[in-house]
C-alpha cells in the first residue's frame, strides 16, 4: 500500500512516523507547498520524496489530508476525478461538518472523516513526534457513507497504529470537540493574557509551577490554525465558552458571598470527573 500525506505538520509528519512501522505500507510520499516544510520533512525521513497533489492521486492508494479544514476542501473538491475508484482520501481536519458538507457526491464513498484527538501545543514538520497516535482515540464521522473498501482501509490503518476508534455523526462530533478540545484553548488563551495584562508580570511569572504551565500550555498554540477551528465551529464554541461562565460564576458568587461550603461542593462534584476517566 503506497501513501501520500498532504500536509507535512504536526499531525502528518507523525503519522508518517507511525506508517512506517507497518509491514503493509510499500512507500510513503509526501505533499506541501512549504518549501522549507519539505526540506525539515525530507531530512528527518519522514517520508521519501514529494509530490504535486495530482501526482499523489495518480500513485498513491491512500491520501491523508492533514492541513487545516479550508485546505482539505479545496483539495477533496479538486479529487473529482477518484469517482468510481478504490483510492481512499482520509482526511484529519479538526472539526467535520463543513468537510463531510463539501465532499463532491461522486466521490463520497472515496472519504474516511477522521478526526485523531491527539496533538501538542507545537506545529511544522519539526514537532513531528513518534508515538503521537498511539492509544489515542480517532474519531471516524459519517461512516457509513464511506465506501466499503475505504472503511476497511481506514481501519486497518487506525488500528494498526494503535489507536481507539470511535464512531460518530460529523455534528455530534463538532459539538463534541468544542467542549473538550476548543474551549480549553479558548480559557487557555484567556488565561495567559490575564497574566501578560499584569505590571508585574515577570514576578508573576517567576511563581508559575506546574499547574499554571500546565493550564497555559495550550496558549502556545498556533493562532491561525485556532481561528480557523473557532470560526468553523463558532456556535459550539460559543455555547461550550456561555455554559463554562455560567460554572465559573457560580464558583464566584460563592467565594464572594464567602460561602465556603458551597464552593466544596461544588470542587467535590469537579472530582467526579476523574470518575469517568478511571
Amino acid at each position: 500500500m503506497k501513501i501520500g500525506i498532504v500536509g507535512l505538520g504536526l499531525m502528518g509528519g507523525s503519522m508518517a512516523l507511525a506508517l512506517k512501522h507497518l509491514s503493509f505500507i510499500s512507500s510513503i510520499v509526501g505533499c506541501d507547498h512549504n518549501e522549507e516544510h519539505q526540506k525539515i520533512a525530507l531530512q528527518r525521513k519522514l517520508v521519501e520524496s514529494f509530490m504535486s497533489f495530482e501526482e499523489l492521486k495518480q500513485e498513491c492508494d491512500v491520501i491523508f489530508l492533514a492541513i487545516p479544514v479550508n485546505g482539505v476542501i479545496e483539495f477533496l473538491q479538486k479529487s473529482t476525478d477518484l469517482a468510481g475508484s478504490d483510492k481512499t482520501l482520509i482526511d484529519l481536519g479538526s472539526t467535520k461538518a463543513l468537510i463531510v458538507d463539501a465532499i463532491p457526491p461522486v466521490i463520497r464513498s472515496n472519504v474516511v472523516a477522521a478526526h485523531p484527538m491527539t496533538g501538542t501545543e507545537q506545529f511544522g514538520p519539526s514537532a513531528a513526534l513518534e508515538g503521537l497516535y498511539a492509544e489515542k482515540v480517532v474519531v471516524l464521522c459519517d461512516l457509513e457513507h464511506s465506501g466499503a473498501t475505504q472503511r476497511d482501509t481506514a481501519l486497518r490503518i487506525f488500528q494498526a497504529i494503535g489507536m481507539q476508534i470511535r464512531t460518530m455523526g460529523a455534528a455530534q462530533h463538532d459539538r463534541h470537540a468544542a467542549f473538550i478540545s476548543h474551549m480549553p484553548h479558548v480559557i487557555s488563551y484567556a488565561l495567559a493574557n490575564t497574566v501578560l495584562a499584569q505590571e508585574e508580570k515577570e514576578n508573576i511569572l517567576t511563581l508559575a509551577a506546574g499547574g499554571f504551565r500546565s493550564m497555559s500550555r495550550l496558549a502556545k498554540s498556533s493562532p491561525a490554525m485556532w481561528e480557523d477551528i473557532f470560526r468553523q465551529n463558532r456556535e459550539n464554541v460559543l455555547e461550550a465558552v456561555e455554559l463554562f461562565e455560567v460554572e465559573l460564576q457560580t464558583l464566584k458568587t460563592a467565594l464572594k458571598n464567602e460561602d465556603y461550603a458551597e464552593l466544596r461542593r461544588e470542587m467535590k462534584g469537579a472530582n467526579k470527573l476523574y470518575e469517568i476517566f478511571t
